[in-house]
């Protein structure tokens, strides 16, 4: 009798874990947490970090014009689309991001 118990203890187990594992297939989920407002805000945080670590001691009137004109693009998108609208709690998590995922190619 115990092991008819054990044994039907074990399907149920087995039964679980093998729909959890479907269900985690099945349903798309954001792993990340992020709004697709926060994943713009940190393409453009990660981006304007990239120029930035390419030009580490550069002022930014001694940057080429090109790279200049960009991080201007970036910061004004930065102000108006993340910094206007997110909460602080957003924008503090997305500076702290920034230099791991440009660091780590994510």
């Amino acid at each position: 009798m115990a092991s008819i118990l054990l044994m039907a203890i074990g399907v149920g187990v087995a039964t679980a874990l093998l729909a959890s594992v479907a269900f985690q297939f099945l349903i798309p989920g954001n792993d990340s947490g992020m709004s697709p407002l926060e994943k713009d805000c940190q393409e453009i945080a990660n981006e304007g970090y990239k120029i930035h670590s390419i030009y580490p001691d550069f002022g930014l009137d001694e940057l080429p014009h090109d790279d200049f004109k960009r991080i201007e693009y970036l910061d004004k998108l930065w102000m108006e689309k993340c910094v206007a609208v997110l909460p602080t709690e957003s924008i503090i998590s997305i500076a702290n991001n920034v230099e791991r995922d440009v660091l780590h190619g994510e």
